[in-house]
């Protein structure tokens, strides 16, 4: 059930299912938090990522930041929209790291946020991270 009422597009759709897929392998022993992403950049081209935790917390790496990271080594620099799949009651939002991330390859993404049970929400990245610091701060 869509939280915001407008019936996805197939792209988001498949983002979705994307990310889920993603969300599966993730490496999560310590949190048993498994998080997906998948990234659609502006080639057309997606990319997946899961979170990989280590018992060295600081070294864990989210979802997002995984997608992304697999993108820009690639070759790709810019975000069309990017896909978080979850298992919980509620979509959660990207973390603050990640959401820098997003914006700095992506300053007019769209970010799909949803659960394996089908809810979801869409935000431009910037209503994640108002005022958000990016090259041309430079």
């Amino acid at each position: 059930m869509a939280d915001d009422k407008k019936k996805l597009t197939d792209v988001q759709d498949k983002l979705l299912k994307e990310a889920a897929r993603a969300r599966e392998k993730a490496y999560a022993p310590y949190s048993k938090f498994l998080v997906g992403a998948a990234v659609l950049m502006d080639s057309g081209k997606i990319y997946t990522g899961c979170n990989v935790e280590n018992a060295s917390y600081g070294l864990t790496c989210c979802a997002e930041r995984t997608a992304i990271f697999k993108a820009v080594s690639e070759g790709e620099k810019k975000i069309k929209a990017i896909a978080i799949v979850l298992d919980a009651p509620d979509y959660g939002a990207p973390c603050g790291a990640c959401r820098q991330v997003i914006y700095e390859f992506g300053p007019k993404a769209e970010v799909i946020m949803g659960t394996v049970t089908g809810r979801y929400e869409i935000r431009p990245i910037t209503d994640l991270i108002p005022l958000a610091f990016g090259p041309d701060n430079l």
